[in-house]
């Protein structure tokens, strides 16, 4: 049984030492570079006593990153990955929490990471070179179970306060065991990783590469802003499949990119994080008829991505696109407010239990037992869910159906209100690429934010051919572009606030 997510790498590297792993397109590692150096830097922490313990690295986006995660892991701590662009104030909170002894950087972002309070300081390159100390590194794997800690993500919780999910080996190997076989990864894929590396997003590319003998390339963040570019870059590194936020998606399709160039040798297309606009969506499927597409749902606390959907049909011009059934060893509940299971057809909250699920917040047992909660529906024993806060329903296939989030449901002139259902009747209007709509609470009233080519008079003016009065916007925001959060979801709580100073 596999207990420990570096076999991968190592049964990886014995048999393809010497195929790229991990590149910019600049510079790059092989399979065997990154298990060495890993291998080495794990050596080095155990030689300093810094065995067993969360370690923070602040590092560029870079093969050696990744690389130093495994080294943590070597060493049998967990790796708490920062970032250069983060802000002092939230890196000054994830170390308030963690508070590590030992953080590892690169030669460009040492200069920061010794003002950071940090005891011990290391430098990649100068650890990465130390010799190799097999009979520590067995001495540690010797110890290890599949339910030790791996990994800190720090999420945005709703208070502003970072939340940082603990995952473990198992529930990261039954993910990659899960997601490979779902989406069909095989050795001749070749990833292009979006998402910054101090989420749990990048693992849809991280661990199956590892797992096959695959390759990750990440993409350059300022490409994101040349959408021309960044297919020209996807078609130079010969690019089959991309596993990406929606918002990255949206921005080569809705300005209009694929008139310039398309993306000859992509495959695989898979999105999630939030829903995909079906302008947008029809897009993508019009501009690659012979790719296969995939949806993706799940959250950081359960590990990234929980359930599939494969666009294996063409779905009815006011269908949702469905985010199908979950991963194997993962399990779907939907309760209603009675915590009752929800009946076909209805709506209820998605919550999740399996190895899918992570540990809970480091250093946070109160918010940890707010949403990782006994199984309602089972009394007998002790049995763990996690209730994720999303609105779901089966369709008539069976298939899971995100609906909303639970706090995005309103009470508004009487009328309760779903802003997802208003949303969806903004991106069929014309010349909408982008909306988002949010509640005033105190002035009540609703505010629709929207990106796009259109008068808001007339956008309003369309709204009302297909909403109801009640759920009419109060005010219409243009927009040149939408608020993003750093992992590429739309920034509500900025949206919000901006609507209460309107």
């Amino acid at each position: 049984m596999r207990k420990n997510i570096l076999t991968y790498l190592e049964d990886t590297a014995l048999r393809l030492s010497d195929k790229l792993a991990f590149s910019t397109g600049k510079e790059g590692m092989t399979f065997g570079e990154v298990q060495r150096q890993a291998a080495a830097v794990g050596s080095a922490l155990c030689r300093r006593g810094c065995s067993g313990e969360a370690a923070v690295i602040l590092m560029d986006k870079h093969p050696r990153t990744v690389t130093a995660f495994f080294g943590v892991l070597y060493a049998g701590g967990m790796y708490v990955c920062l970032d250069e662009k983060m802000p002092d104030g939230r890196i000054g909170a994830i170390l308030d929490n963690v508070k590590p002894r030992v953080l590892i950087t690169d030669k460009k972002n040492e200069k920061r990471a010794q003002t950071l309070g940090v005891a011990c300081v290391l430098l990649y390159d100068d650890i990465a070179a130390e010799p190799i100390d097999r009979e520590a590194l067995a001495r540690v794997r010797g110890r290890q179970c599949d339910t030790d800690p791996i990994y800190i993500v720090f999420t945005s919780g709703s208070t502003g306060t970072p939340k940082g999910v603990v995952a473990c080996h198992r529930s990261v190997i039954d993910y990659t065991e899960a997601l490979t076989a779902a989406l069909g990864f095989t050795e001749q894929t070749v990833f292009a990783n979006q998402t910054p590396l101090y989420f749990d997003a990048p693992l849809k590319e991280i661990m199956p590469t590892l797992k096959l003998g695959a390759t990750t390339y990440f993409v350059p963040k300022m490409l994101f802003s040349f959408p021309v570019r960044l297919i020209e870059y996807l078609n130079e590194y010969k690019i089959n499949t991309v596993c990406w936020v929606v918002s990255a998606l949206t921005q080569i399709s809705s300005l209009g990119a694929f008139e310039a160039a398309k993306p000859h040798y992509l495959t695989k297309v898979a999105f999630g994080s939030e829903v995909f606009p079906r302008k947008q969506y029809d897009l993508w499927r019009e501009a690659l008829p012979n790719a296969e597409f995939f949806n993706l749902y799940g959250p950081t606390e359960a590990t990234g991505m929980s359930c599939y959907w494969r666009a294996d049909r063409s779905l009815g011009e006011e269908e949702p696109i469905p985010v199908g059934r979950p991963f194997d060893n993962t399990d779907v509940l939907l309760l209603t407010d009675g915590d009752c299971r929800a009946e076909q057809g209805e709506s209820g909250e998605i919550c999740l239990r399996g190895t899918c699920l992570t540990m809970g917040y480091y250093n946070d047992p109160e918010r940890t037992a707010e949403v990782f909660v006994q199984n309602p529906l089972n009394p007998a024993y002790p049995e763990l869910i996690y209730r994720t806060g999303d609105i779901g329903r089966y369709n008539e296939r069976g298939e899971l159906v995100f609906v909303c989030r639970k706090d995005s449901q309103i009470k508004h002139m009487g009328h309760r209100i779903e802003l997802g259902e208003i949303e969806t009747a903004a991106l069929r209007c014309g010349g909408v690429s982008r909306a988002c709509c949010v509640y005033d609470a105190e002035a009540k009233r609703i505010v629709l934010f929207a990106v796009g080519n259109t008068d808001t008079k007339a956008l309003s003016a369309e709204l009302a051919a297909y909403l109801p009065r009640y759920m009419l916007p109060a005010a219409v925001i243009p927009l040149e572009t939408m608020p993003l959060t750093d992992n590429g979801k739309i920034d509500r709580r900025r949206l919000r606030e901006a609507a209460g100073v309107l």
